[in-house]
């Protein structure tokens, strides 16, 4: 695995990238960033390039404010450009899942497969935008710490919760973000489009991924995303919560490499 950084238009945009061959592009979850897929880069299978962006802000990419899923695609597709990949296998886990349907909205084109994992289709509600805002105070008022306290235990599973190692990396992760990174992407979060259209447009094989314990998007609401799109398949993690990748990655990379092997 190695990290590449570069300045396009005005931001530095940092991913780290594994093996050789068809690209295959992972977008992380909030309030993570690009090292929640470590145990992906380990494991790529031969023939297969694995590239997970930072998002603006997050991890070791920085730049102007990004305030909407628009503003992280623009940047993916920038990415995309500068590593000359004109076509892509493009997915993410839950904040992922939401810049690549707006991807998809603006450059369906680049898509040979899409990624959903552990998302939704939906805008949130009124209720949800509430606590979003409220998630932006605790952030500006006490901190990164208060947001990972807060978000930890709804983001795991009861299985990885149980152990409590992995509950102390997903805090190391947070922790090691801006603020202002946090606050941004919650108001990105907040003001997101519904996606049910989106993807009803979407006519490239999919795969939606989903842990049988998360709570934060459960499968009735995968089930909802597989509704939608013309050639998609279900895959639930066993054990695993909102952090499928990061809870059971052996199960998550044996649904995703199967489902690489079959295009």
């Amino acid at each position: 695995m190695t990290r590449g950084a570069v300045e396009l238009s005005g931001r530095q945009v940092s991913w780290l990238q594994s093996g050789q061959g068809e690209p295959l592009v992972l977008l992380h979850a909030f309030p993570l960033h690009a090292e929640m897929f470590v145990a992906q880069h380990a494991a790529v299978p031969h023939g297969w390039r694995l590239v997970t962006p930072d998002f603006r802000n997050f991890g070791q990419s920085s730049g102007p404010r990004a305030t909407s899923v628009d503003d992280h695609a623009d940047d993916v597709l920038a990415l995309m450009r500068h590593l000359h990949i004109e076509r892509a296998v493009i997915g993410g886990v839950s904040m992922g899942g939401y810049v690549t349907f707006a991807v998809f909205r603006k450059a369906p084109q680049r898509f040979r497969a899409l990624i959903a994992a552990d998302t939704r289709a939906d805008a949130d509600t009124e209720d949800a935008r509430a606590g979003r805002l409220k998630m932006q105070e605790t952030a500006q008022t006490q901190g990164l710490a208060a947001v990972a306290a807060a978000m930890v235990p709804k983001l795991l599973g009861t299985t990885a919760l149980s152990s409590g190692a992995l509950a102390a990396r997903v805090r190391e992760l947070i922790l090691s973000n801006s603020v202002g990174g946090v606050v941004d992407a919650l108001e990105a979060l907040r003001t997101r489009p519904d996606s049910t259209d989106t993807l009803a447009g979407v006519s490239v094989p999919a795969l939606v991924l989903v842990g049988d314990e998360d709570a934060v998007t459960p499968l009735p609401l995968a089930q909802a995303i597989r509704s939608q799109l013309t050639h998609g398949t279900v895959t639930v993690v066993p054990r695993a919560g909102h952090l499928a990748n990061l809870e059971q990655p052996e199960a998550f990379n044996a649904a995703l490499w199967s489902f690489l092997r079959a295009l």
